[in-house]
Formats: C-alpha cells, sequence, structure tokens
C-alpha cells in the first residue's frame, strides 16, 4: 500500500503526526511490510501558525498513484479551500481507495468533491464549515462512510490511525501498537455508513 501524507502552510502538525505515527507502523508487520508513503505538497517545505517547518518529499506528486491519502487540518484550510491549483491537484485522487482526513483537513476533502454525497466530521468548533460540502455532518470523533474516513479535533489523529490500521491487521496487533505507544484510550465515538 502506498499512503501520500498532504501537507501545506498552516497545518497543525499533531493533526499530521497522531496519524502518521501509527499507519507508519504498518511497515512493521508481515501482513502490510510493503507499506510505503511520501509527504506530499506543492513547495518543498511547509510550516504551522508558529514555525515549526517539514520538509516534503515529493513536491506536486500525482496523486492518482497512491492507494490512501491524509489530509490534516491546521489554520491552512481555510485558504486552501478555494485554492484553484491546491483543489486540482487533490481532485486528481479521484479514484485512491482510502481517503482520510482529521480536524479540518475535511474542508480539502469537501473542496475536492470527495465528500459530496459522503457523511463526514471535522473538529467540533467548525462543525458549520463543513456542512456545505458533505451530505451530512455527524457530531462525533469518527466517521467512516465507505472508504471515506473523518476524525474529529487535533487529538482525534490517534484514534483515526489506529482504527485505520485495524483495517489492515489482526487486533492483537493493534494492541501492540497502542502498547508501544502507552495509548491505553479507546474510543467507542465511531459512526459507519
Amino acid at each position: 500500500m502506498k499512503i501520500a501524507f498532504v501537507v501545506f502552510d498552516g497545518i497543525t502538525f499533531l493533526d499530521f503526526v497522531g496519524f502518521y505515527d501509527v499507519i507508519t507502523r504498518l511497515a512493521y508487520f508481515p501482513e502490510t511490510k510493503d507499506t510505503t508513503w511520501d509527504i506530499c505538497g506543492l513547495q518543498e517545505e511547509v510550516t504551522d501558525e508558529l514555525g515549526l517547518t517539514l520538509k516534503v518529499t515529493k513536491v506536486k506528486p500525482d496523486l492518482s498513484a497512491y492507494d490512501m491519502l491524509f489530509i490534516p487540518g491546521g489554520m491552512g484550510t481555510r485558504k486552501l479551500q478555494y485554492d484553484d491549483e491546491f483543489i486540482e491537484w487533490l481532485k486528481r485522487a479521484e479514484n485512491v481507495k482510502f481517503k482520510i482526513s482529521v480536524c479540518t483537513g475535511s474542508l480539502l476533502l469537501g473542496a475536492a468533491g470527495f465528500l459530496a454525497d459522503k457523511r463526514a466530521t471535522t473538529h467540533p468548533m467548525q462543525y458549520d464549515l463543513l456542512v456545505p460540502y458533505c451530505a451530512e455532518v455527524v457530531k462525533c470523533r469518527l466517521v467512516r462512510d465507505k472508504n471515506v474516513f473523518t476524525g474529529g479535533g487535533v487529538a482525534t489523529s490517534i484514534d483515526l490511525g489506529l482504527y485505520v490500521a485495524g483495517l489492515f491487521l489482526e487486533d492483537e496487533d493493534i494492541q501492540h501498537i497502542r502498547q508501544q505507544m502507552d495509548y491505553p484510550h479507546r474510543h467507542h465515538d465511531i459512526v459507519t455508513i
């Protein structure tokens, strides 16, 4: 499986890192050892609101070449949802099997048209921003509508990573990941459609 992590200026890094830390562990298990990933963006570096910088490993790759697309949130999403170049780039992921967002990353999935007939969620303080993009905003931590997964606020990224990893690994493997991360929390606030 090949994963595209989409990053941008104004990203909330915990949105990105929480999911990234969990899902990249797939590479350590025999059944998912072929998992690879790229950190994708429209420029060579991105910066969050406070100045933390991350290097992009693939600048404007063809997103249709991936099996999973992940988009974090952050204040940068407010502007990017109206950025034609960025949204046209995301639209190349139309046939990507798994489309995933955390927090206001769902606004970008929506702006690309991927939530038009879907139920989805976002950060609890931003539900109103998601309304124009999806069939229904679901006010909970995690929503799965077929192969589109959306998560609520920032820390939800870890829960979403564990949930998605559970599609590919046995429950005992997920428990092992939880132990490695010292993450005992279990959230059952998941709506599956």
